[in-house]
């Protein structure tokens, strides 16, 4: 049951559908469980006294699950029975790996692209950041009844292969630096596009090497696995780029102007107009990105695709944006961006380039402090902020390291459970009556509404946060209640609350795609 959602529907009830108001969760608990703006927003528009609109609503509400209401500075706030509260338990144990789980996707098809580097080189932490994020989207997509699909999209074709060519060939259009390009060069010394000095052939060749070898290797150790890897070389060679371009010109979309076409992006609502076809006849990214959409969405059927894009694609979303508009499918693409993340350690940045040879990879924060707490950090901040990524706290097995403290309340509950004589639903869930108590069976009801937030909106650092906060509640809780040992029918009653606490604390742990460890 989504709490939240229940109350609003309450207010609804004696509001009408008319009145838009909000219910939250106060920062003071003092001030309820719940609370709702609808009273002042009545009074707005009624020219009525507040307190008076909220005695009217107070009077009309009726719940078994609420204890009481107050109306308290402007808000109605609302106190949640304890008998209904300890009867939830109940039905966390009954759904199991289902709990939290909602229905808003309606089996819908959605794709989650995401990473979609440029194989030029090993994945670094500036293009890395979208993994975890878009696996745990993904995750959280399926969890709300969508169908979505993890894709990575290989930019084996343009300019960047044949950059990547010279690079290898070291000669005077060469960018690329660092080991991996001496590696390749020897690799590929005896080829024949090496030999030849065919730097888009050769670039292809090394693209080939460095998608199969690096960075499904890397995707794989970060242990997300993908449900397509998409070759932009293999759309080429089916020549969607050319069915778009007839397409759009058929709907007299493009145009000619100093030699090159031009796509009327500007009339979807883009900034300017952009080009299609270079003076050179070389078509560029926008056009293969927007026959990459068609296929998308007109050929394999996703209702929804999500694009998880680094901050220096920026200048390419509405251009994109307008395109999958001019093709029928306005309203069906989101694109996130992800923002840069800088490296410290010993309190040092340590700078990143692939074309300078200066740069993290993220085998190297993998090897260093392993999947978990690489994902974890990832995942912490929102995807809109820039972020440090502390390489001394990452290391640390204490408190102070978010994962470990999460971790270790996993592991706790599990060898609590192992040391007792297993769990009872029969037990007297009303003896759980200590704030520790109530405190942590109240965050264990929020999943669902957490499970909604996120759905809505793609922030997807709720969900460690709120890991971050149950496992604090469960750590006060086993510091000031005792479990074994305690008097029978309490001790009872006890295990079957951390029996809950296990099971969402995994379901947001599988969430995020990190592990749940039996043992500490």
């Amino acid at each position: 049951m989504n709490i939240r959602e229940e109350i609003y529907f309450l207010i609804k009830g004696v509001v009408g559908e008319s009145v838009n108001f909000t219910v939250e969760i106060p920062e003071n608990k003092q001030y309820g469980d719940y609370a709702t703006n609808v009273a002042m927003v009545l009074a707005k528009q009624e020219k009525r006294n507040p307190a008076e609109i909220a005695k009217e609503i107070e009077l009309k509400i009726e719940s078994d699950i609420l204890e009481k209401t107050e109306f308290i500075n402007g808000f109605i706030n609302f106190y949640l029975k304890p008998e209904f509260l300890q009867n939830q338990i109940k039905e966390i144990i009954k759904q199991s790996k289902n709990y939290g789980k909602i229905d808003v996707g309606k089996n819908k098809k959605a794709q989650v692209e995401f990473i979609s580097s440029n194989p030029t080189g090993p994945l670094t932490v500036a293009n890395g950041r979208g993994g975890p994020f878009g696996d745990a989207l993904a995750n959280v997509l399926n969890f709300a009844g969508y169908k979505a699909k993890r894709e990575f999209y290989i930019n084996n074709a343009g300019r960047q292969v044949e950059i990547l060519g010279h690079s290898i060939l070291k000669d005077s259009e060469a960018q690329y630096k660092g080991d991996y390009i001496d590696a390749l060069a020897n690799r590929l010394s005896q080829s024949q596009s090496f030999l030849e000095k065919n730097a888009y052939k050769l670039g292809q060749e090394a693209a080939n090497i460095i998608a199969n070898e690096m960075i499904k290797k890397t995707t794989e150790k970060f242990n997300i696995k993908y449900d397509v890897w998409f070759s932009e070389a293999d759309l080429i060679k089916k020549k969607l780029p050319d069915k778009i371009i007839k397409f759009l010109k058929d709907k007299e979309l493009l145009y000619e102007q100093d030699g090159a076409t031009w796509f009327k992006s500007s009339q979807f609502g883009d900034n300017r107009d952009r080009v299609l076809i270079k003076k050179d006849g070389f078509k560029t990214y926008l056009a293969e990105d927007i026959a990459y959409h068609y296929n998308k969405f007109k050929e394999r059927k996703f209702d929804k695709v999500i694009n998880v894009w680094g901050a220096d694609h920026h200048g390419d979303v509405q251009g994109l944006m307008a395109g999958v508009e001019a093709i029928g499918c306005k309203g069906q693409l989101e694109i996130i961006l992800q923002q840069f993340i800088t490296v410290v350690e010993s309190g040092e940045k340590i700078k990143m380039s692939k074309r300078l040879g200066t740069y993290v990879e993220i085998d190297e924060l993998l090897d260093r402090v392993g999947a978990d707490v690489v994902k974890f950090f990832f995942l912490m901040y929102s995807n809109d902020k820039q972020m440090d990524f502390d390489l001394d706290l990452a290391r640390e097995k204490s408190d102070k390291n978010p994962v470990y403290y999460v971790q270790y309340a996993y592991a706790r509950i599990n060898s609590i459970l192992r040391k007792s004589k297993g769990h009872n639903l029969d037990a007297k869930l009303e003896l759980l009556n200590h704030s520790a108590e109530i405190d942590l069976i109240k965050e264990l009801i929020k999943l669902p509404e957490i499970i909604k937030d996120t759905v809505r909106d793609y922030q997807i650092h709720r969900l460690p946060n709120y890991a971050i906060k149950l496992a604090s509640l469960f750590h006060k809780f086993y510091t000031e209640c005792r479990i074994l040992g305690e008097e029978k029918e309490f001790e009872k009653a006890r295990l079957v609350l951390i029996v809950a606490v296990k099971i969402v604390l995994g379901n947001i742990l599988d969430l995020m795609g990190i592990s749940k460890p039996e043992k500490m």
